[in-house]
């Protein structure tokens, strides 16, 4: 069985739910103290979800509805919305997905690089980590974030450079993706990617096929489902599940 050296995370929706209760709800109060006459529901939420990085999001949604949003009022804005999604992330409104925390710490013990690859901004990614607790030491050894990049998911430009700065052969790395466009950056980038899908990615029925395996979760009180790929030993995805995909697509 091929030893996998490296896994890389995406942040919003794989390794915690931050969408729904999270960020859309900073917007939302981000919006409303800053007089935006704008209040994005779950499902328009949902639809903007397919516009990667809040900027773009907040961008196309002004063009959208013909308002003029200057430099300096969405910059305004997205200050608002980080310090707003910050309170919401210490007062506990966003946790772990299901199996998260359990596979973050099995990898850690087993030598694995851990590594985030995101399109939301290393501000966000510090304050979602801040906020949650179960380590005593990180189990990332850097990340890849908005900040760092020219291009967003689905462009594979985050993967790579998660790949040059880990060092690691794609062969040998696995990146963990709950979205359609975080699906096309991990395949454009050479990488497999297990899927564990948001129920409100449009795109994802006809995205999955391309992916080394689709469950959806990671397993904890409750086993995961296989949508795709071979079954979980005790419902739980796991370092030696992980390096079975592997081999599966090199097979």
């Amino acid at each position: 069985m091929s030893r996998l050296q490296a896994v890389f995370w995406d942040v919003d929706g794989t390794l915690a739910d931050t969408e729904m209760d999270g960020h859309r709800v900073a917007y939302n109060r981000a919006f409303a103290e800053l007089g935006v006459d704008w209040h994005w529901d779950q499902g328009l939420y949902a639809e903007l979800l397919t516009i990667p990085g809040g900027t773009a999001r907040m961008q196309r949604y002004a063009q959208r509805r013909s308002v003029l949003l200057t430099p300096d009022r969405l910059k305004r804005l997205r200050e608002a919305k980080q310090r707003h999604y910050l309170a919401l992330i210490r007062s506990g409104a966003v946790q772990w997905r299901p199996g998260v925390l359990r596979l973050l710490k099995e990898l850690q013990q087993a030598g694995v690089q851990q590594w985030i690859v995101t399109s939301s901004g290393l501000a966000s990614v510090q304050a979602l980590l801040d906020g949650l607790h179960g380590f005593s030491t990180g189990p990332f050894r850097g990340w890849v974030t908005a900040d760092d990049v020219r291009c967003s998911k689905p462009d594979p430009e985050p993967y790579q450079l998660g790949l040059r700065r880990s060092g690691v052969d794609p062969n040998a790395a696995i990146a963990l993706e709950d979205s359609a466009q975080g699906l096309r950056s991990a395949r454009a980038a050479g990488l497999r990617c297990l899927l564990t899908p948001s129920p409100w990615d449009p795109e994802l029925p006809a995205e999955g096929g391309a992916a080394t395996a689709v469950v959806d979760h990671f397993g904890a009180d409750t086993p995961c489902r296989v949508h795709v790929g071979p079954p979980c030993d005790g419902g739980q995805v796991t370092l030696k599940y992980l390096e079975m995909l592997l081999d599966l697509e090199q097979g």
